[in-house]
This record gives structure tokens, C-alpha cells and sequence, in this order.
């Protein structure tokens, strides 16, 4: 196999085209489609979205909730500031977190946050920096968290959020993610509703977003890139839905990379299986989708194994070729940016 580089998926982006801030309405975003097989381009707004999908087909939706995992706290013996990022919880109150600055945190360290109501030891050191960590609080923990936590927006995200809900799907269900799926931001209730009565099938199912999301390639070569690991959950319902719709000829459309991972995880033969696990799925040039049609998916960072999910399914030429129109084009990038559909 030829090498894949990294370099292969830069783009240059200027600053002012990421996104900051939510859409006062959030199916008023644009939309990008693509033909994956000719590589043309069209321009739409995001609601017109229902006018692409066709009675059997089967929109596939990722279900997970935001926690607000980002805490603010201080060093018991120095009074330090210290953040702590939850990413995955280990068993009751032990959490795999992000701990910054790490370096002052050692195994035993205490961190206090919110005048004592919620206090924090460091338990292990993990290989790749991450801290385990055991909490200490009185009554219901995502309470507290609740009170205490902010939403962990991405790095490129420089405003502060005003509503917390605007980084939450409004089909978001089950707790567990350190971020967003965040081509589902653009749909409302009453879009879904529409395109339901349309009689495309909704099925969702789950996966948690880890912060490996945003985790920079650092390999030149791709394949040497250890991709991040995050736990999903294929219901039989949500299987035999997608199952069934290839069987009679629809198409199966995802929302988002993480839909996208999740029944590509679950695929044997080209059917979905139901069931729990976590996937490190990695998909890239060259990957043969097994039951993905078409994909709803934002914008995404320059070298990132995003890009290299999105250029697996179209082309990396068609793929680099439509960023550049909407660099040119001023269409809003990242999280909170403009969507695009892969067809």
C-alpha cells in the first residue's frame, strides 16, 4: 500500500473562518452538498436538507449528551489553579480525566472546586498523561457537576458559550461525552419531525465523543497514528432499521463522523450488529464502507483523521477541492460551522 501522509490533508485556513458562536437558528446553517462521484458541489441552507432525503431512506443519529465536563478548581496546598477535563468514567467515582497543567499533579495531589462541595485525588498517572482520578462530594454527582461544570468546548472555541444547550443536540439522551457530535446541531425538532413525516426512518444510536476528537495527527505517515478508543452502543432496533433499509433499497445516511464510526464498528458483512464495546475505528483513504450511504458532517481541521473519514467516502481531490470552494465562499468552519452532504 502507498503511503499515506499527513501532509496529503492540510488545508489552509484563515482564522476568521472558524466559528465562534451558535446560530440563532440552528437549521439556518449552509450546506455544501457533495456528489462524492463526480466531486460537484451545490450550495443550499441546512433545512432544504429534507429535500435530499427520500421516503426509506434511514438518517442514523448519535444520541449521546454532553456532560459538562470542564471543572475549575484549586490545588489544596498551593492554591494553584488547576482544570480538570472528566473524559470517561472508570467505575462510581473514578474518572479518566485531562489534567492541566499536569506536571504539578502528581499521584495523592488534592484538587477542592466550588468552596469544598466537590474535591478530587489523583490515583494513577496513566501512560499517555492522563490522570485517574477519585471524587469526593455529598449527594448526586452529575448534580454537582451540574452546578460546578462548564461545557467543554474545543480548543479552537474562544468565545464563551451563553446557552449550554447550543452545544447539545436536541436529541441528546444518554450522559457521556466530552464533546459534541456536532453535525447534529444543525437539526431542530420540527426538521426532524418534517423529515420523519417524509417517511425517512430516525434511528439512533450512541456513541460517547472522547477529546481524542480534536488530537492532532503528530505521525507524517497516517497509518502509524494510534487512534483514540470510545464507547458506543447499537441497540437491535437501531440495527435491524438500518438493516432493513439496505435490504429494500434505501440509503443509509449518517449524522456526523461519530454515527459514522459507530455502524461501521458494528458491521459484519455488511450488516449491523447490535451490541456495546468501544471502537478505535480508523477510516481513511482506501476503507470500504460497509453500510454508510451518505454522510451530514460539519467542516473539519486540517490534518485531521476527519478529513481522512470524509475523504474515504469521497475522494480526497473532491473533499480538499470543495473546502477550498468554501474557504472562497466564507462558509463558517468547525463546531459551530456551516454543514456539508455527502452523497
Amino acid at each position: 500500500m502507498e503511503q499515506l501522509l499527513k501532509s496529503d490533508f492540510y488545508y489552509d485556513l484563515p482564522e476568521e473562518l472558524i466559528a465562534q458562536d451558535p446560530l440563532e437558528d440552528r437549521s439556518s446553517s449552509r450546506l455544501m452538498k457533495l456528489d462524492k462521484v463526480t466531486g460537484e458541489i451545490e450550495h443550499a441552507v441546512f433545512h432544504d436538507i429534507i429535500d435530499d432525503l427520500n421516503p426509506g431512506d434511514c438518517l442514523v443519529l448519535n444520541d449521546t449528551k454532553v456532560i459538562p465536563a470542564r471543572l475549575m478548581g484549586t490545588k489544596k496546598d498551593t492554591g494553584a489553579t488547576v482544570e480538570i477535563l472528566l473524559l470517561k468514567r472508570r467505575e462510581k467515582d473514578v474518572w479518566e480525566t485531562l489534567v492541566k497543567p499536569g506536571k504539578k499533579c502528581r499521584v495523592g495531589a488534592e484538587i477542592t472546586f466550588g468552596d469544598g462541595v466537590l474535591s478530587a485525588k489523583i490515583i494513577d498517572v496513566l501512560e499517555d498523561g492522563n490522570r485517574l482520578v477519585q471524587f469526593s462530594y455529598e449527594g448526586i454527582f452529575e448534580e454537582v457537576l451540574d452546578r460546578l461544570g462548564e461545557m467543554p468546548l474545543p480548543p479552537y472555541i474562544t468565545h464563551k458559550l451563553q446557552d449550554r444547550n447550543r452545544y447539545q443536540t436536541v436529541y441528546a439522551k444518554y450522559e457521556g461525552s466530552a464533546a459534541a457530535p456536532t453535525a447534529g446541531l444543525h437539526f431542530t425538532k420540527e426538521l426532524l419531525q418534517r423529515i420523519e413525516e417524509k417517511g425517512v426512518r430516525l434511528v439512533y444510536v450512541t456513541l460517547h465523543v472522547g477529546l481524542g476528537t480534536f488530537r492532532p495527527v503528530k505521525e507524517e505517515n497516517v497509518l502509524n497514528h494510534h487512534m483514540h478508543s470510545e464507547y458506543y452502543h447499537v441497540s437491535k432496533e437501531a440495527a435491524d432499521a438500518i438493516n432493513e433499509t439496505k435490504a429494500k433499497g434505501g440509503r443509509v445516511i449518517c449524522v456526523g463522523t461519530t454515527s459514522t464510526r459507530t455502524i461501521e464498528s458494528a458491521a459484519v458483512d455488511g450488516k449491523v450488529m447490535p451490541g456495546s464495546g468501544d471502537t478505535q475505528i480508523f477510516i481513511y483513504p482506501g476503507y470500504k464502507f460497509q453500510v454508510l450511504d451518505a454522510l451530514i458532517t460539519n467542516f473539519h481541521l486540517p490534518e485531521s483523521t476527519l478529513v481522512m473519514l470524509v475523504s474515504a467516502l469521497a475522494g480526497r481531490e473532491h473533499v480538499l477541492h470543495a473546502y477550498e470552494v468554501a474557504v472562497q465562499e466564507r462558509y463558517r468552519f468547525f463546531s459551530f460551522g456551516d454543514a456539508m452532504f455527502i452523497h
